[in-house]
């Protein structure tokens, strides 16, 4: 049996000292130290600032990987808890420190289940999910080779859903992230005399009203997909006679599919285009981030689902059916490149949101998410 109070007192630790995208320096050295200490082989530097931990049993057989992530977001916290973050601005709000510290727990508890095992396990701590694109930078360093994974699987809490209660869906299982950033070039002129001007503020309008009907006509009523202009910034307060040159906005754009998010980010442009040409103005159309719907593999989310079943019997486990959220995740990344399920574990019906102030990952998962791992290692490589 494995203590998990060490486990919640290490995720405290995470809590109090949070790092954001690729500067998390110190949760990465306390993840290595962790896992020395255990008797990992481990590799430093991956990404930048990730960590890979190593376990082979020494019998031949598939490679498997399970993965965390370990940023912080840039939030100011607001819980009253003894381990509250004590950097001002920065703050555990999605859940990263549990997850670090579930897999961790998890690696106590695989070691000393290693003769039962054949094959090997690399435990993934990867940086920058938080639209750093952690888990590219990982692949792009060889995370996934030598020896190459088989299949792969992490976790993420979902406030919300009764506390211990795992899920996970086969197919789109959530949102891709595609962020983009546009200018719209116009000509300047007096507020009196807007004939002698290109206004690219009536042209921005034109495109905000006119790009929804891409989601609300052109995308299929059976996909998902969401365009969202998250800011519009033109012109100046002390300007309020003045017809700017130019107006910036940016736009998050969600799809379910590669063909969703192909369909919405030409849909966008065409509108954008179809806007400008009417307002005589130009643009710029410039895609600032690109994270893939996360797509599991059917076959990898039955095992899972059938693993969690025979090693927790009475927990609940279901397999849905529905796409559980729009949310993104870079860990489509590495299904890109082998299969694998990314699941959830229901972090409570009372908790915050995630990318809240008053968030906090619930400390009873460490244990739940230790079991998953062993459930799995148990079908895979028993």
């Amino acid at each position: 049996m494995i203590d998990t109070n060490k486990y919640v007192e290490l995720r405290h630790e995470i809590h109090k000292h949070p790092e954001l995208k690729y500067e998390e320096t110190k949760t990465a050295q306390l993840v290595a130290r962790t896992l020395k200490d255990l008797g990992y082989e481990v590799c430093e530097g991956l990404g930048k600032t990730g960590v890979v931990g190593m376990l082979d049993t020494g019998r031949p057989g598939p490679c498997i990987a399970f993965r965390s992530d370990m940023d912080a977001l840039p939030i100011h916290e607001q819980n009253c808890i003894p381990y509250k973050s004590t950097i001002d601005g920065k703050m555990h709000a999605c859940g990263h420190d549990g997850h670090t510290a579930a897999l961790l727990c998890a690696a106590e508890a695989l070691l000393q289940r290693k003769d039962r095992y054949a094959g090997k396990i690399k435990l993934i701590f990867q940086p920058a999910e938080e639209g750093g694109a952690g888990a590219k930078a990982m692949i792009d360093d060889g995370v996934l080779q030598t020896p190459q994974v088989d299949m792969i699987f992490g976790f993420h809490n979902r406030p919300g859903f009764e506390q211990g209660y795992i899920f996970a869906k086969p197919g789109s299982a959530m949102g891709g992230d595609t962020s983009i950033e546009i200018t719209i070039t116009g000509k300047g002129g007096h507020a009196a005399m807007p004939h002698l001007a290109h206004d690219p503020i009536v042209v921005a309008a034109q495109f905000i009203n006119h790009v929804q009907a891409a989601v609300a006509r052109q995308l299929s009523p059976l996909r998902s997909g969401v365009i969202t202009v998250s800011s519009i910034q033109a012109g100046s307060r002390k300007g309020i006679n003045v017809i700017p040159n130019n107006c910036n906005l940016t736009i998050s754009l969600r799809s379910d599919s590669l063909e969703t998010r192909d369909m919405l980010v030409a849909a966008t442009e065409n509108a954008l285009k179809s806007a400008c040409l009417a307002g005589a103005c130009d643009y710029g159309f410039n895609i600032l981030l690109d994270i893939p719907a996360l797509i599991n593999d059917a076959k990898a989310t039955d095992t899972a689902i059938n693993a969690f079943r025979k090693h927790m019997p009475d927990r609940r486990v279901e397999k849905i059916d529905y796409m559980p959220t729009m949310g993104a995740e870079d860990f489509s990344f590495y299904l890109q490149e082998v299969p694998g399920c990314y699941f959830f574990i229901g972090n409570g019906m009372d908790s915050a949101y995630l990318h809240n102030p008053h968030y906090d990952f619930n400390d009873a998962l460490i244990a739940v998410a230790t079991d998953c791992y062993l459930s799995l290692a148990d079908a895979l490589l028993s």
